[in-house]
């Protein structure tokens, strides 16, 4: 079996809800954000999922992700790992990018990066850490972690620049899933949040 590694974005929070950029803000999830944990923890405790037996699971280890993996029920076989931790946006933190275009309105954060915080090369590199590990035995993976590290975690998974990360959108609680196809990586799901449908 070609190992798969299945995403999970945290819950929403009140920043990710205003669109501020959250790096390392260790802020908890709202009550929306710990229901949609929860309902995305009952799918994959239910077909085809069945609480991934077998599964080796990791968590980034700010509060938010840590809560939601907990949430899911997969707190007690999940390890921190400081490579799944977001973007750290350095000048950036808490502004969002109706903020920042006010100071630089050509800015693109997959482009120009961000001052005085994380470089684009740092963060394509924890990627690869992640994609390197998660290839790495005959089993599948699943993370919890953070909006930006998980578009990048995409991009690499699929050979692309991080700079790729800017076209596959990912949105709170979500779950997307990278796989193979004809013998190369690729996406079976992104973004799917049809667990939080009413």
């Amino acid at each position: 079996m070609a190992p798969r590694i299945l995403l999970a974005r945290h819950g929403q929070t009140a920043w990710s809800l205003s669109g501020q950029h959250t790096g390392r803000t260790d802020i908890p999830l709202l009550e929306e954000g710990r229901r949609g944990a929860k309902l995305l923890g009952e799918r994959l405790h239910h077909e085809p999922w069945s609480g991934l037996p077998g599964v080796e699971i990791r968590t980034s280890p700010l509060a938010r992700a840590a809560e939601t993996c907990a949430l899911a029920g997969f707190g007690e076989r999940a390890e921190p790992w400081d490579a799944l931790m977001e973007f750290d946006y350095g000048g950036y933190e808490g502004m969002t990018p109706a903020q920042i275009k006010e100071v630089r309105p050509d800015w693109f954060i997959w482009r120009d990066g961000v001052p005085d915080g994380e470089t684009l090369a740092a963060v394509s590199a924890r990627a690869d850490e992640v994609v390197a590990w998660a290839r790495s035995a005959d089993r599948d993976v699943l993370v919890f972690a953070h909006g930006h590290i998980l578009r990048a975690i995409g991009a690499r998974w699929l050979g692309e620049d991080i700079s790729f990360a800017a076209r596959i959108r990912l949105d709170p609680t979500s779950l997307s899933v990278l796989d193979w196809a004809y013998g190369l990586p690729a996406i079976q799901v992104w973004n799917d949040t049809g667990h939080l449908a009413p």
